[in-house]
């Protein structure tokens, strides 16, 4: 999948557990007595498991201990706030009607949405993460004889095609976009990432890191 892709359905996850908090939260803001304060107290669990889990899916951690410190503070959080959501919830479906197991049933699959969510969202912002950064290869920095026709005089001359896989494949993104410049210095970048084969926003930051 591309970065476009994984992107689009990083959004549909995030809305899958935005609304599993939701409903979480007036779970336990109904639960909880007719004021302020008890109902900000109620709603207050699911939402420090959301704010927690946008953390670590967006900002990222170079050290594995601080990794392991964020992850044992994360399945805490989430702990707490599925204990006090499940017991909130099933009093809440028992007032409304909900007779036998449903009560105690209904609260799991908002729980269980919540952990499949959050590890899902986890896992495609560290793939998306992880794919911007890719090596090209030979087939991506491949020259496109279709939309170039022009001869190109600062091109590298022949070389055997053994060594110049070889070479090609260690290339990196910002190695390639920085030699696409050069060679066109008015392709714009939307241009470039086409060429390469990866995204707009990635190119921008090549060009952006090699001026500073």
């Amino acid at each position: 999948m591309t970065d476009a892709q994984l992107i689009r359905v990083r959004w549909g996850v995030r809305g899958a557990l935005v609304l599993g908090v939701a409903t979480s939260v007036a779970a336990n803001v109904l639960h909880a007595q007719p004021n302020p304060i008890s109902q900000a107290i109620a709603a207050w669990p699911p939402l420090a498991l959301l704010l927690t889990v946008e953390l670590i899916s967006r900002i990222p951690v170079h050290h594995r201990t601080l990794a392991a410190v964020r992850l044992a503070a994360t399945a805490s959080i989430a702990g707490i706030a599925a204990w006090v959501s499940y017991w909130h919830m099933a009093g809440v479906a028992a007032r409304y009607g909900e007779t036998g197991a449903a009560p105690y049933l209904i609260p799991l699959s908002v729980d269980g949405l919540v952990v499949v969510a959050s590890v899902c969202l986890v896992e495609l912002t560290g793939r998306i993460t992880a794919q911007s950064g890719e090596p090209v290869t030979a087939a991506d920095t491949a020259p496109d004889s279709t939309a170039d026709t022009s001869p190109d005089t600062t091109a590298d001359a022949p070389e055997p095609p053994a060594r110049k896989r070889t070479r090609t494949s260690r290339r990196s993104t910002a190695t390639a976009v920085a030699r696409m410049r050069a060679r066109h210095p008015d392709m714009s970048t939307r241009e470039i990432a086409g060429r390469l084969g990866v995204t707009d926003r990635t190119v921008r930051r090549h060009l952006s890191a090699a001026t500073t």
